[in-house]
């Protein structure tokens, strides 16, 4: 048995951990580009804490500012602008999974040149990260995407309708600081649907034909928390236990599909993301139970294990406790307010071709099922 694995240098985790960040990056460097989204975490004092962690260890701070929830080329390349301008040897991003992926991809491409679309998987010239990127600090502040211990960030165009993968083990963090206090903010609709988006990757990244013996530990161990702390967390955003459940899930989810892949799921959520712009954690969460049908005959075991580890119980066969584990996620995703289907959404049947062929990105190449064009086109349109 042959396998990789890779995290980020550094992972710390628990509530406050914040207060880390200065001493950690002053061993970094000196001038910090701090990425984040829009105004909410200067409004609760979180940047506010942030710089004066920075300041008390001798670390100048920038700003890049902004992001939006799919960021896209040209978002990244004014970032790298940005950075350059400032003069940053140290990259920070704060925020969710686009702000992350935002930094991540602006400390690779800073030390290696050129636009993010020459780098970017299916529409690139091909050009790879070959130079360390800058070191870079995640910081995230919901519960969902383990952006923060990926090597891969997801780059989108709005007017090209794509949404690409920038990759390589460059781009993993150097540290990751995971301070569940910095989600106690998140809505309850975005904290439901980042939910969704952590099940879906450690379901995917432990049924992954891509799979191996960390990833499989990482992903079976994550499940239970997501079972047991989305609902609360999504009711009440102050329930200190359930963020941190979600937290780790989410890191864990991060680890093991950094080095197992995804699935269906994924693949057909980021073709929905590019066109019609479908937000990426609510289409994984409403993809789930229908993907999870579809691909439970190819490993039966393993979603037995996915079962049982939903509902914290056995069952007398395996298909018993594989159907029970389906059944847990659609329950979850009704009670977290994730419609069952994209028919809200509007979505034109002429553009299912077009989505489907969209789909067949790297995340479907973990997917233990080969799903044709057409079964894919049956799947959406069952769904709209």
């Amino acid at each position: 048995m042959n396998f990789e694995f890779y995290t980020a240098s550094q992972i710390i985790f628990g509530e406050g951990t914040l207060s880390r960040t200065g001493p950690l990056a002053s061993k970094m460097g000196k001038k910090a580009l701090i990425v984040l989204g829009g105004g909410s975490l200067r409004k609760n004092g979180i940047i506010g804490r942030l710089t004066e962690f920075l300041n008390s260890a001798g670390v100048k701070s920038g700003f890049y500012e902004g992001i939006a929830k799919e960021p896209e080329v040209e978002t990244v390349d004014r970032g790298v602008e940005t950075a350059l301008g400032f003069g940053a040897d140290l990259i920070i991003g704060i925020g969710g999974g686009s702000v992350i992926d935002t930094a991540k991809a602006i400390s690779g491409v800073v030390t290696n040149g050129g636009s993010v679309r020459d780098y970017l998987e299916g529409v690139g010239t091909g050009r790879e990260i070959t130079k360390p990127a800058l070191p870079f600090i995640a910081i995230p502040t919901t519960a969902g995407t383990g952006a923060e211990v990926t090597k891969n960030a997801v780059i989108s165009s709005s007017e090209e309708k794509f949404k690409k993968s920038i990759r390589s083990p460059y781009l993993i963090p150097k540290a990751a600081i995971v301070d569940p206090q910095l989600t106690w903010d998140v809505p309850p609709s975005v904290t439901a649907a980042c939910g969704m988006d952590a099940l879906a990757q450690l379901i995917e990244a432990y049924i992954s034909k891509k799979s191996q013996p960390f990833t499989d530990a990482l992903a079976i161990y994550g499940i239970p928390y997501v079972a047991r702390s989305l609902g609360k967390a999504v009711k009440n955003g102050n329930d200190a236990e359930a963020r941190a459940d979600m937290c780790l899930a989410s890191l864990l989810s991060g680890c093991a599909l950094a080095n197992s892949g995804l699935g269906a799921v994924h693949g057909i959520a980021a073709s929905l993301g590019a066109n019609p712009g479908i937000p990426h954690g609510l289409a994984c969460g409403i993809l789930l139970p229908h993907i999870m049908k579809i691909n439970m005959r190819f490993d039966l075991r393993k979603f037995a294990h996915i079962g049982e580890a939903l509902t914290g119980k056995r069952f007398e066969s395996e298909e018993q406790a594989a159907e029970a584990g389906i059944e847990f996620v659609s329950e979850l995703a009704k009670e977290t307010g994730i419609p069952g289907d994209f028919r809200q959404f509007g979505i034109q049947p002429e553009l299912i071709p077009q989505l489907a062929e969209g789909s067949k990105g790297s995340s479907m190449s973990g997917n233990p099922a080969v799903l044709s064009q057409g079964e894919i086109e049956g799947l959406l349109g069952s769904l709209i």
